[in-house]
């Protein structure tokens, strides 16, 4: 018997904690979170990570559960994930994987296998070395030359991932796109509704920038002071994301508060863009835009009534 699995998602700051606890209400549901950076501790405000208040009770996983300077993979983002939507099925709850973090959307909904390349650990430390002495752009300038859609899909900030790509296609001869490709099959085991929430683009964007603009008042500048006198380092994964970096250009002197502010904005709009296109390559997916209703509560009985005849509950 298939377990039940409903996944919203969208772009970031378009409203989907709002309506995922609105709908974890209405169908008893939990939710599993899909977001790559709100797994981290002590980043809060530039993660816009859901608070107790907002929670409004509903259980949340996977949320505040790795430091900064600890490894999470997306197997096993695909690992953890899995356990608990078998769980919460277990208990007659509806689970909803809620969030905008392309990779790990993927892990659950195709039958990725993330173990099928071996590792070279000696072509691991080389790559290591060109990018301690020439810096990661070097690396990731290499994989592009070899592997242009993989390179476009990773942050010239990810070495780890960047390293593991050029890895794949000196151990297997493909590249990594090529061999996602090969390997990526829908999976059979969720009766599953997928719903990706979409709005106009200039309101979007308005959107990101007001987002933005109150994560500076919330207090973002102290929230990354703070996790750097934990003694976490500026060049960590964790703290090249989004909002972080530009804040910690700021206060290295490289840049004024007004530029990160400008910064922090442009590249949020432009990470919602590649998560529009990431998404459309999924022909599973209802696309609801949210401009088709007039309120809240109009868009969350649509949603709500599309899943309960997706999944036949």
């Amino acid at each position: 018997m298939k377990e039940n699995l409903f996944i919203l998602i969208g772009p970031t700051a378009i409203g989907k904690t709002a309506l995922s606890i609105d709908l974890a209400r209405k169908f008893g549901g939990e939710i599993i979170s899909a977001d790559s950076m709100q797994i981290y501790k002590y980043m809060n405000i530039g993660t816009a990570k859901v608070t107790k208040n907002e929670m409004e009770g509903v259980s949340h996983h996977l949320i505040d559960i790795v430091n900064p300077d600890e490894e999470y993979t997306v197997s096993n983002y695909q690992r953890d994930a899995t356990k608990l939507i078998e769980n919460i099925n277990s208990r007659n709850k509806l689970p909803m994987v809620v969030g905008g973090t392309g990779l790990y959307i993927n892990s659950l909904v195709y039958n990725l296998n993330f173990a099928k390349v071996a590792p070279d650990e000696d072509y691991r430390h080389e790559l290591e070395e060109l990018a301690e002495k020439y810096g990661d752009v070097f690396i990731h300038e290499r994989l592009a030359k070899i592997d242009i859609k993989s390179s476009a899909n990773i942050s010239i900030n990810d070495r780890k991932r960047i390293i593991r790509a050029l890895e794949i296609y000196k151990v297997t001869g493909k590249t990594m796109s090529e061999h996602n490709e090969n390997f990526r099959k829908e999976v059979d085991k969720y009766n599953l509704a997928m719903v990706c929430l979409n709005m106009d683009r200039s309101k979007l964007y308005d959107r990101i920038n007001r987002r933005v603009d109150i994560m500076i008042e919330e207090g973002l500048v102290d929230e990354v002071e703070n996790i750097l006198a934990k003694g976490y380092h500026k060049d960590l994964v964790s703290l090249k994301g989004i909002g972080y970096k530009e804040i910690i250009m700021y206060l290295e002197g490289d840049i004024t508060l007004e530029d990160a502010i400008e910064k922090i904005k442009q590249g949020s709009r432009n990470y919602a863009k590649r998560q529009l296109t990431w998404f459309r390559r999924d022909k599973r997916i209802k696309w609801v835009d949210k401009d088709d209703f007039k309120d809240f509560d109009e868009l969350s009985k649509y949603v709500y009534d599309y899943v309960r005849m997706s999944l036949n509950i």
